[in-house]
């Protein structure tokens, strides 16, 4: 987001609403095997999803998601697709480090979290931070396992 844009409660309200209500992200890909995969539930929480990666040449080239989640499930988890796109995977690992800084109050280089930077008052109620990092999470473990799937 431009810094020139002040992120009003009201603007992030409108980005988690707007990625909940019309996610872009959020489909079982129809060649599934090109994708690593992993599958991602919370107990305390309606989310349970399965995250899908695939790259080439070390280089995110589709992110996607799909399954139940709540509104902030949702909207992170889409949020994180489009932020991942055209990564490399080292930038992908400093992305999600940076949510996860700012997610737990941290230090953080807001320049590279976007739309994500919605969720940056998540830890003042601590019942929504798994719900903001399970998609996170998820693609992260995808990343550092190195399974993603190399297609040409």
């Amino acid at each position: 987001m431009p810094s020139s844009i002040e992120l009003t409660p009201q603007i992030m309200r409108e980005i988690i609403m707007d990625h909940y209500s019309s996610p872009r992200h959020k489909m079982t890909p129809k060649d599934a095997a090109d994708y690593s995969t992993t599958h991602s539930a919370s107990v305390n929480c309606i989310d349970d999803i399965n995250v899908y990666l695939k790259s080439k040449d070390g280089v995110v080239t589709d992110a996607l998601w799909d399954g139940t989640a709540c509104a902030i499930s949702t909207a992170s988890t889409d949020i994180i697709c489009d932020l991942l796109l055209g990564k490399k995977d080292e930038e992908a690992l400093y992305i999600i480090e940076q949510y996860h800084h700012m997610i737990h109050e941290e230090p953080y280089d807001s320049s590279v979290l976007e739309e994500a930077l919605a969720f940056m008052n998540t830890s003042k109620q601590a019942a929504r931070i798994h719900c903001a990092t399970i998609g996170w999470d998820a693609f992260e473990s995808i990343i550092k396992e190195g399974h993603c799937h190399e297609r040409g």
